[in-house]
C-alpha cells in the first residue's frame, strides 16, 4: 500500500496524513471544503516547522512531506486510487455509518477501510458496507498527536479478514507505530480504561473533594501521569469525552459508564477544553492551564 486516502482534515485527520506523508506515502485529504483542507495544512506545516527547530527533520524533509500530500473535496475523486482509506470524521455514529456507505459504492472492490473510532463498534460500522466488503473494514485508532504517539490500536471487527489484519498490523509498523490488536467491544482498551479515570475525576470535582488543580497534581506526582487527568480532558475535547462515555453506556448499559452531570453541563454551555479557549483551565491569551473552575467546587 503506497497510496492512502484520509477522510477529514481536523485535529486526528491531519496528523494521519503527515505520518503517512512523512513515510513516503502518497496521501488524499479529504473534507467537505477547502477551508477545512487549508487549515489542516496549516497544522501539519506547523509541526513540520517545529520538528524542523528540533533538527529531527530537515527543510527538504517538510517540502517531501507536504508535496506527498494533495487534497480533496470530493470523495468519490479523493478515494480513486486509494489502496487504503482511513476515515477520521467527528466520532458521531450516524456520520460514520454515511461516510462508509458512501465509501463502498465509490472505492475499488480490493480497498481496505480503516476507521479512526476511538470508541464505535467496527462491526457496525462495517454493517454500512455491502457484505463482499465487510472483510475488508477494520479499526485503526490512532493516538493524539498522531505524528508523535507510538501507539494504534487495531480494532478488528466480527468479519475482518485475519489477512487484512495482518496488513494493517505491518502498515503500521512501517509508519514507526506500534500496533496492537485488541477485540471490538465498546471504548476497546485504551478509552474504556482511560475514559472511566476521567470522568471519576470530573465526579470528584462536582462532589467538592478537591479543586481542579488539585486533582490533577495528584494524579501527577502521585501517579506518575504526564499530564493532569482534568487537564488531559481539556486536551482531549470534553465534547469528545462525552461522547465516548454515551458511546460505552449505550453499548454496556452499565451506570459506571454515565458520564458526571458537570461534563454533560460544560459541554452544553460549550466549554470543549483546548478548542473552544475554555474548559476545565482557561486557554484565553494564550495562558496555559490557569484554573477557573473554582465555582465547580
Amino acid at each position: 500500500m503506497k497510496n492512502i486516502a484520509v477522510i477529514g482534515a481536523g485535529t486526528m485527520g491531519n496528523g494521519i496524513a503527515h505520518t503517512f506523508a512523512q513515510k513516503g506515502f502518497k496521501v488524499q485529504l479529504i473534507d467537505i471544503s477547502q477551508e477545512s483542507l487549508n487549515r489542516g495544512i496549516a497544522t501539519i506545516t506547523k509541526n513540520l516547522d517545529r520538528m524542523i527547530k528540533k533538527e529531527v527533520i530537515s527543510e527538504a524533509d517538510k517540502e517531501e512531506t507536504l508535496g506527498n500530500i494533495t487534497t480533496f473535496t470530493d470523495i468519490k475523486e479523493g478515494v480513486e486510487y486509494a489502496q487504503l482509506v482511513v476515515e477520521a470524521a467527528t466520532e458521531n455514529v450516524p456520520l460514520k455509518l454515511n461516510i462508509f456507505k458512501e465509501l463502498d459504492e465509490v472505492c475499488g472492490e480490493d480497498t481496505v477501510l480503516a476507521t479512526n473510532t476511538s470508541s464505535i463498534s467496527i462491526t457496525q460500522i462495517a454493517a454500512a458496507t455491502k457484505a463482499s466488503r465487510q472483510d475488508k473494514v477494520i479499526g485503526m485508532h490512532f493516538m493524539n498527536p498522531v505524528p508523535i504517539m507510538k501507539l494504534v490500536e487495531i480494532i478488528r471487527g466480527y468479519n475482518t479478514s485475519d489477512q487484512v489484519t495482518n496488513t494493517i498490523m505491518e502498515l503500521s509498523k512501517t509508519l514507526g507505530k506500534v500496533p496492537v490488536e485488541v477485540n471490538d467491544y465498546p471504548g476497546f482498551v485504551a478509552n474504556r480504561i482511560l475514559m472511566p479515570m476521567i470522568n471519576e475525576s470530573i465526579e470528584t470535582l462536582y462532589n467538592g473533594v478537591a479543586g481542579v488543580q488539585e486533582i490533577d497534581t495528584v494524579m501527577k506526582l502521585g501517579m506518575a501521569h504526564p499530564m493532569g487527568p482534568l487537564q488531559l480532558a481539556d486536551f482531549i475535547g470534553l465534547d469528545v469525552c462525552l461522547s465516548i462515555l454515551n458511546v460505552m453506556y449505550e453499548g454496556f448499559k452499565n451506570p459506571k459508564y454515565a458520564p458526571c452531570p458537570l461534563l454533560v453541563n460544560m459541554v452544553t454551555a460549550g466549554k470543549l477544553g483546548i478548542k473552544s479557549g475554555e474548559g476545565f483551565y482557561d486557554y484565553a491569551e494564550s495562558r496555559k492551564a490557569e484554573k477557573i473552575a473554582t465555582q465547580f467546587a
